[in-house]
């Protein structure tokens, strides 16, 4: 187990699977969200799933669109677990809040993109601002 400290987040503790990119994120743009899949081809997840998945980015693009595409996905039921940023913006956070969404951001460690792989399982306790790298 590797713990990585981060600045406190929203939403509740999760445990998933993490689909890692160093990339950036709108949920706009980016996404298929009655399909659950990234849709925009040159995404470096284009045509993956991120649902239930912990998705790991560089940054959050967007603004109020973004943000109310989190509420419309929770309400879809096609979402991801959590989302962990490099660097979140705080609409995207106020957002994950509304959509009670796990998001947390800024690791003391470095940039989050290469300290978690692709299908590493993840727990987040946001209240504390940790990641636990489990497996």
């Amino acid at each position: 187990m590797k713990l990585l400290k981060c600045h406190k987040g929203v939403g509740p503790k999760v445990i998933g699977e993490a689909l890692v990119a160093d990339d950036n994120f709108s949920a706009r743009y980016d996404l298929d969200r009655i399909k659950g899949i990234f849709s925009r081809p040159q995404h470096k997840l284009a045509s993956q799933s991120y649902d239930q998945k912990i998705l790991v980015f560089n940054t959050a693009k967007g603004g109020v669109a973004t943000a109310w595409m989190l509420h419309e996905m929770t309400a879809r039921g096609i979402t991801p677990k959590a989302i962990l940023f490099n660097q979140a913006n705080s609409i995207l956070v106020q957002g994950a809040a509304l959509a009670n969404m796990t998001m947390c951001d800024r690791f003391e460690d470095g940039d989050v993109t290469c300290l978690i792989k692709t299908g590493q399982t993840v727990e987040i306790d946001p209240a504390v601002g940790e990641v636990r790298i489990l497996g």
